[in-house]
């Protein structure tokens, strides 16, 4: 039986390279893709997949929440996670989102094949270049010695609150953030409230900044 995969990355150039390499392998079949965080969480909601391979910096949901809410509810499906960061705190929050495997996306296709063969397997993978971040993030915990900036969930946010906050840094309105999480207009602008309050953050932009800092957003378009 083939292991079942969908493909999840904002770039449609990297999807269709990753499935035109992937569908050369007999025991590998691409059954969807997706472009945005939400919409992974959509297509393995509907198709069931053995496999996300999930990209970190996605839209609308950032990749390490839409992997935690995808572990949570759909324990039959694993994450392996793709990205082109290899920064201690995208490794370790992907991680703990419940990915079972990260590499890098200038790692070769073969080893991807192999990650995608050994989670579907119930195994864990680390590429090479990913070890040694893991180690030293182990041993830096151990140690009590956290760096300066703790990540976003560190500093009480809620998952809704990140999302907001996520949608905010793409430059969407109150108005249109309220339309696409299905919630009121007055409980977008308390989420924001309670943020700032959390953040000690009191503007828009201050916000913008947080969210890049902490990979819950991008400056890239």
């Amino acid at each position: 039986m083939s292991i079942r995969v969908v493909l999840a990355d904002d770039h449609k150039i990297m999807r269709d390279g990753l499935k035109s390499m992937l569908v050369r392998q007999m025991d590998i079949e691409v059954v969807g893709e997706a472009e945005t965080g939400r919409e992974a969480l959509d297509k393995a909601r509907e198709l069931s997949p053995d496999v996300v391979v999930m990209d970190i910096g996605m839209r609308e949901l950032n990749g390490i929440d839409a992997t935690k809410i995808m572990t949570r509810d759909l324990p039959n499906v694993r994450v392996v996670a793709l990205s082109m960061h290899s920064d201690r705190r995208y490794v370790s929050e992907m991680l703990a989102a419940g990915a079972a495997a990260y590499l890098l996306k200038d790692s070769a296709f073969d080893e991807l094949t192999v990650a995608i063969r050994a989670v579907a397997a119930g195994r864990t993978y680390l590429s090479a270049g990913i070890t040694g971040v893991v180690v030293e993030d182990y041993l830096r915990r151990l140690s009590g010695s956290e760096g300066s900036v703790a990540p976003a969930a560190a500093r009480g946010l809620s998952a809704r609150e990140r999302e907001v906050l996520q949608l905010i840094a793409e430059g969407l309105s109150t108005k249109e953030i309220a339309a696409k999480l299905h919630l009121s207009v007055k409980t977008v602008e308390t989420h924001r409230r309670q943020m700032m309050d959390k953040l000690g953050i009191f503007n828009i932009a201050g916000l913008i900044k947080f969210a890049v800092r902490e990979g819950l957003a991008s400056l890239e378009d």
